[in-house]
């Protein structure tokens, strides 16, 4: 009977966490899922932060048709889009405060890094607060509007008890979100990896991840409970993503396709105290988690109706994670593409974004074998939380 009773537990706890229960959560972190979660603002009303990080694929964009071309969302306006491709909110807010540790930009949030922590002391607090006032998200003019709305949202009650002693609201509304991002709810360590149920494949993945593959060298594996980042930055020499939208942008892009991503250079360069440093930083991007790298993406899960194509790298040129470890592994023993007879990634790759500040130590000529890339792309599916969170 007691065995019965243990096969039942562990069943409906297995049920429980796959179909998306809800985790129990502090005032803070409620009023953070809320906030998160909250259609209303925007401007014009439609567009929450779950519109480019969704829980279902890992907190990042769901849209299959914007994956397999531009790879970036649009905004709370029609035909406005970002630069590039929405990052998991997930499993970031361990991520330090900007910082030239020991001759290595580490730390920060965005893509660029421009969520310094600086301001707050809390990158994800920070990076939670832009896309309210970017007018390529969700487009709202200023911080009181996000106050106001929030007052008299149907949470109103919550946020007065959280942030109503708070001396700037916006910043508690920011630090809600941080701590709802940091919470079970969205960084839950639910994934095969973390339960210790690795098939050998998948093990053969994580052996090679740590050694010939070169991937524990960014994102480190070491630990309880690794996130697989190190919070710096790479150029790795991706490609531009012709499909991007943001090319056609007149307005915010005036550059059109001669825009270049700079990256983390980019950032630094616009202020004075770091424009003698920014020349080795351009190209640079943050080096991202790994974790659900591959939750919903129909290349690893393909008996998930509800599954999407995936889109990976800064710019999102790569849809696949076989594509893009392929790249890792022979970036610099392909040829560059130079006609219309070339395939990208079968006997070429196109020229890099960025041809400055390059990874050529860690990525290139890696030496894989097409059943290693595959293993590789095994392990990295092992990391995808079997827990879903849901909407309030």
């Amino acid at each position: 009977m007691l065995k019965e009773f243990l096969i039942c537990v562990a069943a409906f706890v297995l049920f429980a966490a796959s179909a998306g229960n809800t985790t129990a959560l502090t005032d803070q972190e409620q009023l953070g899922k809320n906030l998160f979660f909250d259609h209303d603002l925007s401007q014009p009303k439609g567009q929450d932060c779950a519109a480019c990080h969704a829980p279902s694929v890992g907190f990042t964009g769901d849209h299959d048709a914007i994956n397999k071309h531009g790879a970036v969302y649009e905004g709370a306006v029609t035909e406005r889009f970002g630069n590039r491709k929405p990052p998991t909110a997930a499993y970031a807010g361990d991520s330090p405060i900007l910082d030239l540790a020991k001759g290595t930009w580490t730390g920060g949030m965005f893509w660029d890094g421009r969520a310094t922590g600086w301001t707050l002391r809390d990158p994800l607090a920070e990076q939670a607060l832009g896309p309210f006032l970017n007018p390529l998200e969700q487009n709202l003019p200023d911080p009181s509007e996000v106050v106001s709305r929030v007052s008299v949202s149907s949470y109103g009650g919550l946020f007065n008890k959280v942030c109503g002693s708070a001396t700037v609201k916006y910043d508690c509304i920011g630090r809600a979100i941080a701590a709802y991002e940091r919470s079970a709810d969205v960084t839950s360590f639910t994934s095969k990896f973390d339960l210790g149920k690795l098939t050998k494949q998948e093990k053969d993945g994580l052996a090679l991840f740590k050694g010939k593959g070169k991937c524990d060298r960014c994102h480190l594996s070491k630990g309880k409970k690794p996130v697989f980042t190190d919070y710096t930055y790479d150029n790795l020499g991706i490609p531009r993503n012709p499909e991007n939208p943001f090319y056609n942008e007149p307005l915010f892009n005036p550059l059109g396709v001669a825009w270049v991503d700079e990256g983390l250079g980019g950032f630094l360069y616009k202020d004075p105290t770091y424009f003698n440093v920014a020349r080795t930083e351009i190209g640079k991007e943050k080096v991202p988690t790994l974790r659900n790298v591959a939750k919903g993406s129909c290349e690893t899960e393909l008996d998930n109706p509800n599954c999407v194509t995936k889109a990976y790298g800064h710019n999102g040129y790569f849809k696949s994670l076989k594509s893009i470890v392929h790249f890792y592994n022979t970036r610099d023993v392909l040829p560059v593409c130079g006609g219309i007879k070339n395939a990208p990634g079968v006997d070429c790759w196109p020229l890099p974004e960025v041809g400055l500040n390059i990874n050529m130590k860690e990525v290139g000529n890696l030496g894989l074998t097409p059943g290693e890339e595959d293993d590789i792309v095994a392990f990295l599916n092992a990391l995808s939380d079997t827990y879903t969170a849901l909407p309030p």
